[in-house]
């Protein structure tokens, strides 16, 4: 059954699309794409250091430092980018979410749970402020994240290149 959103809307105010891209923008782990390019990068390598406490051991019991220092040091570096790659699907499954959220034209939401969804039509203000959001807002946001997946697969490709050069 689809229904016209009206002014008084029934959709839950916490899965409407503009609220849910609010709520995703102000949450602490989604928030770090929207920072200034120098803090998101901060936010980035703090991230790939800390993963270093997991892959360096790793990479130490496969080649020892005092031995086979350039190996260690790849294979740390490839196992701290994989936990890093694993926290950017994850900020990039969630805005893409709503960003389908908001490029619908209708809202599916639950009443009182899982089994007795509803989906509404929007209005066309809703519609426009929704497209405005998505196309200003999130899509930026999803640029940023295929930017920073293409420089990390360019990375892991310059360090497969060194490793077979060794």
């Amino acid at each position: 059954m689809i229904r016209q959103i009206a002014s008084s809307s029934p959709v839950p105010p916490e899965q409407q699309p503009a609220n849910e891209y609010e709520e995703l923008k102000n949450s602490w782990l989604f928030y770090w794409v929207t920072l200034e390019r120098p803090n998101y990068l901060r936010k980035l390598v703090w991230v790939w250091v800390w993963s270093w406490l997991v892959s360096g051991p790793v990479a130490a019991a496969s080649f020892p430092p005092e031995k086979y220092l350039v190996q260690f040091l790849l294979s740390g570096s490839a196992g701290a980018s994989l936990i890093l790659i694993l926290v950017l699907l994850r900020l990039y499954l969630g805005w893409n979410y709503v960003r389908s959220r908001l490029a619908n034209t209708k809202v599916f939401y639950e009443e009182s749970g899982w089994y007795d969804g509803q989906t509404w039509l929007k209005t066309p203000e809703e519609i426009t402020k929704d497209r405005l959001i998505l196309q200003y807002q999130v899509q930026p946001l999803l640029q940023r994240l295929r930017k920073t997946f293409s420089s990390f697969t360019l990375l892991i490709f310059m360090g497969g290149i060194i490793w077979l050069c060794l």
